[in-house]
């Protein structure tokens, strides 16, 4: 099996004023993802149910190709969902054998982390869409999602104490996303949580019956595409980054970051076009 290589696929003149611009992952065997793109959403599907969805390498590498390929204007919201009845199982073991060497062990963990950190750096929203299993490195990835939601069916674990191999990169994203004390649990024991549960400690965003979730996802992505792409990307930009900060150091970029949003035409247009709706409907925001 291939790495998936998303590209642009070529349109006909007559037809681009019909059509939206898509992608698609293509490659001599089965590809590892695939990639579309439509109306400014992006589906990047993981496609090796046979193995789980397993993070190897090359799906790391595939992942991340699909989420860096034309980063344009045109790029609104990204939602990453799997084929098959498990999101993820996390890394490959057989990646991970005394076999491999130690240089190929660093390699597949510095790739994870690039890959996770990416998702969150990336200037539009990342959407998990989960319908069964995220375990060790693949609840890694929920977590550093901007947005996850989940089938009720789903469940969460961070295994891989049960095997003498301690989660401790998957760690990283689980503690920014729930308590300490949840984190600490899954960590300590393994022990799967229910999507219930994830969504309570807020590992979830929201939870939906599984005939409802590719529905609610995409309500939620058509709603992000409909906005203005600057303004969401900046809005992003300051939220992880005021979150590493202290409390008063957070306050001064962020209000930095709102001067510099009014400055963008989207702001104003959009301030201008909501005081003059209210100013219609006979309100008005002076005292005059």
């Amino acid at each position: 099996m291939l790495q998936s290589v998303c590209r642009r696929v070529p349109f006909k003149r007559s037809l681009t004023a019909q059509l939206s611009k898509r992608f698609l992952s293509q490659t001599k065997d089965e590809s590892l993802t695939i990639c579309s793109q439509e109306d400014g959403i992006r589906r990047i599907v993981l496609n090796n149910p046979k193995r789980r969805n397993a993070l190897s390498l090359k799906m790391l590498d595939a992942i991340k190709s699909n989420l860096l390929q034309n980063v344009d204007s045109e790029l609104r919201v990204i939602v990453l969902s799997a084929n098959g009845g498990v999101f993820s199982s996390g890394h490959d073991l057989k990646e991970l054998t005394e076999e491999e060497g130690t240089d190929h062990h660093a390699q597949i963990f510095h790739r994870c982390t690039e890959v996770m950190t990416l998702v969150q750096d990336i200037s539009v929203p990342v959407i998990a869409q989960v319908n069964g299993l995220a375990t060790a490195a693949g609840c890694q990835l929920v977590a550093s999602c901007d947005i996850a939601v989940a089938s009720s069916n789903s469940q969460f674990a961070t295994p891989g104490v049960n095997i003498g191999l301690f989660c401790s990169t998957p760690g990283v994203a689980l503690a920014r996303a729930v308590p300490r004390k949840v984190a600490l649990e899954m960590l300590f024991t393994g022990n799967p949580i229910s999507a219930d549960d994830a969504l309570k400690s807020g590992l979830l965003s929201k939870v939906v019956p599984e005939e409802k979730l590719e529905e609610e996802v995409n309500a939620i992505a058509t709603k992000i595409a409909s906005l203005s792409q600057p303004v969401v990307a900046m809005g992003k930009s300051c939220f992880y980054s005021q979150t590493m900060r202290g409390r008063d150091q957070a306050y001064v970029e962020a209000e930095a970051v709102m001067v510099e949003n009014l400055k963008l035409r989207d702001g104003q247009e959009g301030i201008k076009a909501f005081l003059q709706k209210k100013s219609h409907l006979g309100h008005t925001t002076d005292c005059h």
